[in-house]
């Protein structure tokens, strides 16, 4: 697909994924780099899927409770209308927003912002999620973070579920789910019995 530059000879921007498992502190990120910006006299705007209200319908929070006021949105279509004449957007739980945010965020890029986007790269099935691998494709800069595996300590990069749901999008805290590496990971629900 071919997108046209907003205004022509005007210098692009470009996009960051903070991309990682559950508890691995992507949000924590996001809002650093949000924060910095800020710092730094830009304008910044923040935006969450509607979906989202596990800590506050409005804000953008970290497990660790650090947050940042955003706007809520069902679409990511309307990023675009509010985000004009904008330095930095980001974009928090990526994931939850559906396959067009990819070119949301390459047009965002072409008028010349800097698109920050945080999300789960595999879901709880270990697979792909949402939106993420297209935009880690024309992504700029990727960051992968990670938590600490619930069982053995190790580096984890999946998010266990401890429920039976099926449905690839439940939303959760720690009651739900638990970081682990791709041992403990694969060794399911054996590893809840040890408990």
């Amino acid at each position: 697909m071919f997108l046209e530059p907003h205004f022509k000879g005007q210098r692009s921007g470009w996009i960051e994924v903070i991309c990682g498992s559950m508890f691995s502190g992507k949000t924590e990120e996001l809002i650093r780099r949000l924060k910095r910006a800020k710092i730094a006299n830009q304008k910044v705007e923040i935006f969450k899927p509607k979906v989202d209200t596990r800590y506050d319908e409005a804000k953008v929070v970290s497990h660790d409770a650090n947050y940042i006021l955003s706007t809520p949105v069902e679409d990511p279509r309307k990023i675009l209308e509010l985000s004009e004449g904008v330095d930095v957007v980001g974009i928090d739980e990526a994931q939850f927003f559906g396959e067009n945010l990819t070119t949301v965020c390459q047009q965002l890029a072409l008028r010349g912002t800097r698109v920050i986007v945080a999300g789960l790269d595999m879901d709880f099935k270990g697979n792909p999620f949402g939106p993420i691998p297209q935009l880690l494709a024309v992504a700029e800069y990727i960051t992968k973070v990670h938590a600490i595996c619930q069982h053995c300590g190790n580096l984890a990069v999946f998010s266990y579920r401890k429920s039976s749901e099926e449905d690839t999008v439940v939303l959760g805290e720690k009651d739900s789910y638990e970081p682990r590496c791709r041992t403990c990971y694969s060794m399911g629900n054996i590893l809840d019995f040890g408990k």
